[in-house]
């Protein structure tokens, strides 16, 4: 399976289930679209609808909620004007699963940040922790 061999390292740290789910959205997009940049970002689109990114590894979506994890997720991989993602982060979950993940990943002065904060400190954190372990 090409999905398999060409895996990100974050999803491979990540449980069976949120491999899988990218293997087969990215097998998929592969025979729709050909190989390359838009069959990765089918993947992750599939794989954001129900895993969030924590840290260096994806984990499922606080209560099993399932559903785009920010505004260019729900727009669809199609979309004609492409914008900036959350990195993984879960920009529609609340603020308090927010403060929550981010007192996980030690990140400083959440308890006065905005929503919108906490998922941009969010997705530093993960950045850094995904950077560390790939070193």
């Amino acid at each position: 399976m090409p999905g398999r061999e060409s895996m990100p390292s974050t999803v491979r740290r990540s449980p069976k289930h949120a491999q899988d789910t990218w293997v087969k959205a990215h097998d998929s997009a592969i025979e729709t679209y050909g190989e390359g940049e838009r069959a990765h970002r089918t993947a992750f689109a599939a794989l954001k609808h129900s895993y969030e990114k924590v840290g260096d590894h994806w984990e499922r979506k606080e209560g099993g909620r399932r559903g785009p994890s920010d505004e260019q997720a729900a727009r669809g991989v199609g979309a004609k004007q492409v914008r900036e993602t959350a990195g993984g982060v879960d920009t529609n979950a609340s603020k308090q699963h927010l403060y929550e993940l981010a007192k996980k990943l030690g990140v400083r002065g959440r308890s006065s940040m905005s929503k919108d904060e906490l998922a941009k400190a969010i997705q530093k954190a993960n950045d850094r922790a995904t950077a560390k372990a790939r070193s």
